[in-house]
C-alpha cells in the first residue's frame, strides 16, 4: 500500500473503528433478538437500533465532510500547481530572452574590441621581430591563427615577420618606422612612444629615429586640434551625446589650464545630458516600461553619482527592479 493511502487510513482510523463498531452491535443485536422475550425487549431493541443507526450516520456524515473537504483542498492545490506551471513557463521564457540577450551583448562587446584586439596581437608579433625572436614571433602568430576570425591577421602577420627575417638592417628600420606611424594614425601614443624609444635605443646616432619623437607631438597636437573643432561644432549644434564622446577623449590632451577653460561649457553639457536622461526617467515612470526606466535610472546614477537625481533615483531602485521582475514574469 501506499505511503499516501497508510496516512488516509491512519487519519480516519477512529471513524473507521466507531463504524465498525456500530455495524456490529447492530447486526448482534439482529442475531440476538430471539434470546429476549418480544414483550420485554421491543422496546430496549429499537432504543439499540435507533442509537446505533443514529451513531453509524453521524459518524458516516463526519467521514463524508473530511473527504468533501481534501476534495476541495485537492481542486485549490491543483488551480495553484497551474498557475504555478504557468509562472514557471514565463519565467522560463523570461531567461531565455535574457540568454539571447545576454549573446547579443557578448557578440557586440567581441565586435567592439575586436580593433583593440588585432592592435594588441600585431603589437606583440613586432615585439618578438624586434628582439630577433622569429620563433617566438612565429609561435605567437600559429596561436592567433586558431582563431578563424584572426585568420587574415596571421596572414599578415606571416608576410611581415618573412619580410622583417630578411630585411637588411636599414629595411628592418624602415619597417618598424611604418610601424609607428599606423600606431600614431590609430591614436595609440604610449605603444607609438615606447617603439620609438626602443628605435632610438638600437639606432642611438639615427636623426631619423629621434626626428619621430617630434613627429609624435605633432601628432597628438593635431588630434588635440581636430578634436577641440568637433567639440565647438558639437556644443553649438546643441548634441549633447557627441560632445560628451568627444570630450572623453579629449580629456587627455588637454593641459589643466586647458580644461579649466572648457569646464563651464562643460558642464551645461553635462547639466542637460542630465536633464534629459531626467525627461526620459519621467516618461518612462508614467507609461510604466520599468526595464527601460531601470536602465535609464542606472545609468544617471553611474554617470551623476553626486547629483540630487542620483540621489533620489537610489532610493526608488529597489521598487523599479521589484517592478522589473514583476512585468517579467
Amino acid at each position: 500500500m501506499s505511503t499516501g493511502d497508510d496516512s488516509l487510513i491512519r487519519q480516519y482510523k477512529w471513524h473507521i473503528v466507531i463504524v465498525c463498531s456500530v455495524l456490529a452491535v447492530v447486526v448482534l443485536l439482529m442475531f440476538t433478538t430471539d434470546l429476549f422475550e418480544p414483550s420485554e425487549t421491543s422496546t430496549f431493541r429499537q432504543l439499540l437500533l435507533m442509537l446505533g443507526g443514529l451513531m453509524f450516520l453521524v459518524a458516516l456524515l463526519t467521514m463524508l465532510s473530511r473527504v468533501f473537504k481534501i476534495l476541495d483542498a485537492l481542486r485549490e492545490n491543483s488551480a495553484k500547481l497551474e498557475g504555478l506551471t504557468g509562472a514557471l513557463e514565463k519565467i522560463s521564457t523570461g531567461l531565455a530572452q535574457i540568454n539571447h540577450s545576454t549573446r547579443v551583448s557578448e557578440t557586440a562587446k567581441s565586435i567592439a574590441f575586436r580593433d583593440a584586439d588585432r592592435l594588441s596581437l600585431r603589437q606583440a608579433v613586432f615585439e618578438k621581430l624586434q628582439m630577433q625572436d622569429f620563433d617566438g614571433a612565429k609561435t605567437v602568430i600559429d596561436e592567433i591563427a586558431k582563431r578563424p576570425e584572426y585568420s587574415d591577421l596571421a596572414d599578415d602577420l606571416r608576410s611581415q615577420a618573412e619580410k622583417y627575417r630578411t630585411a637588411t638592417a636599414q629595411e628592418r628600420t624602415n619597417q618598424i618606422i611604418a610601424h609607428i606611424d599606423k600606431l600614431m594614425d590609430d591614436c595609440q601614443w604610449i605603444q607609438a612612444s615606447n617603439q620609438i624609444e626602443e628605435l632610438i635605443k638600437a639606432s642611438p646616432d639615427g636623426e631619423r629615429a629621434k626626428s619621430m619623437r617630434q613627429n609624435l607631438l605633432d601628432k597628438k597636437e593635431e588630434r588635440k586640434r581636430i578634436l577641440l573643432a568637433a567639440w565647438d561644432d558639437a556644443v553649438n549644434q546643441q548634441e549633447t551625446d557627441r560632445s560628451l564622446e568627444i570630450l572623453k577623449e579629449l580629456d587627455h590632451y588637454l593641459t589643466p589650464n586647458e580644461a579649466l577653460a572648457l569646464q563651464e561649457t562643460a558642464k551645461d553639457v553635462f547639466r542637460a545630458k542630465l536633464h534629459n536622461l531626467g525627461e526620459q526617467f519621467s516618461l518612462l515612470i508614467t507609461e510604466k516600461q520599468w526595464n527601460s526606466a531601470l536602465e535609464i535610472g542606472q545609468q544617471i546614477v553611474d554617470d551623476f553619482p553626486n547629483s540630487k537625481m542620483a540621489e533620489e533615483i537610489r532610493t526608488k531602485m529597489d521598487v523599479l527592479r521589484q517592478n522589473v521582475q514583476m512585468q517579467n514574469t
